[in-house]
């Protein structure tokens, strides 16, 4: 099949639709394949090939040279294999150019039937290679319509996905606005690919910070972490590989600038830059900030801290909702439990007082203890003979009965039992008091009923003279 036009139609459509050219023709000699089955049956070995320099399709029936012909489709005589090729031989496979214009109107639309679903698999393969390599990065789209509450932006070769759990909480579009998001995966369904986009991703903050912070694309700032409460509050750690440069300095910029270029499109989201620490203990007091910290108390084995802040900074620490804590401990990986000093204090003391309530533990114990680390009945119970052993003057039998007779204690605290005897005891006596002082009372008014009337009576008499005598003295003064 010549066409005169080919070449300059698969060029066209391989740049306007982004497929690669050597797909398109393939999928053209696909096509006159199936075509030239359809017209002369599947047995009939074809062949097709794209002669580039000529911008033709060429196809070819082979057929095996035999002495005696016995399928018509698939043998030619000696004869006829030496009117095409003077040195053939019985045995050779010849193959014989067919004129395409004999393939008819059924064998033409299931070409191009062919065609159509060649070009829209290769379609979709060339967009989902496309945008696989640009997972990660951060692209421009525009809205196009809504999809119950997930948007769907335009991006020109497709489409991309905005689904309602990556939008930034309050944001409206209206159709034609520009959405800048992050391209956060690519996934090659049936019906073609899915890019799936997302503003709420912490990547995102980070993609921006990268875009704005020359620092950063450089190598010289790196950004070690960062979280995100969408729409409200984000967080995000930096280092420097070199020393004179300030991480937080390059990324808040001149007066702010890169920083509030970055709060500007997250639409006023507050971010904290922190510098990153390689002491956990001081990492985590940065990302406290602007909360100052007394103390930290570190738990590897469960990766908690417990972080003591004066009682004027505790709720600057905590922040609104808990948000500043919670940001914090995401950031930094760890638990972070936030005390008062006036409520760790209390609660130190009480954990001391337990010690020294112990049977047979002096004050001095107590304190060798308390300074070890020990600083409650709980922690001795949990300790081991090997830890109670570093205490001065405690060897393996002192440890092992600090260490029973804490756990005695926790299963029966005789401060309780003696509370609820004692409380019991006090009930009892002031129930028989009540019950005495009830019975006398009644005795006693069994015994002068008499008595009670006549003085009830003259007391009404003395207060009807008395008030006689009030209401003539105020007569007179009127």
């Amino acid at each position: 099949m010549i066409m005169t036009d080919i070449k300059r139609v698969v060029e066209q459509v391989s740049r306007d639709k982004g497929i690669d050219r050597e797909i398109l023709i393939k999928a053209l000699e696909e096509a006159l394949k199936s075509a030239a089955r359809k017209k002369f049956g599947s047995t009939v070995d074809i062949e097709v090939q794209y002669n580039d320099e000529q911008g033709e399709i060429e196809v070819f029936q082979f057929k095996e040279v035999v002495e005696n012909v016995t399928e018509p489709d698939l043998q030619i005589t000696i004869e006829e294999g030496l009117a095409l090729d003077p040195e053939c031989e019985a045995g050779d496979s010849l193959g014989v150019k067919m004129d395409t214009a004999t393939f008819g109107r059924i064998a033409a639309q299931s070409a191009k039937q062919v065609i159509i679903q060649k070009m829209k698999d290769a379609e979709k393969d060339a967009v989902y290679t496309n945008f696989i390599d640009r997972k990660g990065e951060i692209i421009n789209g525009i809205f196009q319509r809504m999809d119950r509450s997930d948007i769907i932006v335009n991006l020109g070769q497709t489409e991309g996905i905005l689904s309602v759990r990556d939008q930034i909480p309050r944001e409206n579009y209206r159709r034609g606005d520009r959405i800048r998001a992050y391209i956060s995966d690519v996934k090659l369904e049936t019906r073609g690919p899915q890019i799936i986009l997302s503003r709420a991703h912490p990547d995102f903050l980070i993609q921006l910070f990268k875009t704005e912070v020359p620092e950063i694309s450089e190598g010289i700032v790196s950004i070690m972490g960062a979280v995100r409460e969408p729409g409200s509050r984000a967080k995000i750690s930096v280092s420097s590989s070199d020393h004179d440069i300030d991480p937080v300095g390059a990324c808040v910029g001149m007066k702010g600038s890169r920083v509030q270029n970055v709060v500007q499109e997250l639409k006023g989201e507050k971010i904290d830059i922190i510098p990153w620490h390689i002491d956990q203990a001081k990492y985590v007091c940065n990302a406290l900030a602007p909360a100052e910290i007394s103390r930290v108390i570190i738990d590897e084995e469960h990766k908690s801290m417990e972080v003591i802040v004066p009682d004027e900074f505790l709720s600057v620490a905590i922040g609104k909702r808990g948000q500043n804590v919670r940001l914090a401990s995401k950031l930094t990986g760890w638990n972070l439990d936030v005390l008062s000093e006036s409520r760790y204090s209390e609660a130190m003391q009480v954990g001391y007082d337990s010690l020294v309530e112990l049977p047979d533990v002096s004050i001095g114990l107590a304190d060798a203890l308390y300074e070890k680390g020990f600083f409650s009945v709980e922690e001795l119970s949990m300790a081991s003979i090997e830890d109670l052993t570093q205490v001065r003057d405690v060897d393996e039998e002192e440890a092992q009965r600090l260490i029973n007779i804490a756990k005695v204690q926790l299963e029966n605290p005789p401060a309780a039992e003696e509370e609820s005897e004692e409380t019991e005891d006090t009930d009892k006596e002031t129930s028989e008091s009540a019950e005495t002082s009830a019975a006398e009372k009644q005795e006693e008014s069994e015994k002068t009923p008499d008595a009670e009337d006549t003085t009830t009576s003259e007391e009404s008499e003395d207060a009807d003279a008395s008030g006689e005598s009030e209401d003539t003295e105020t007569g007179e003064e009127v």
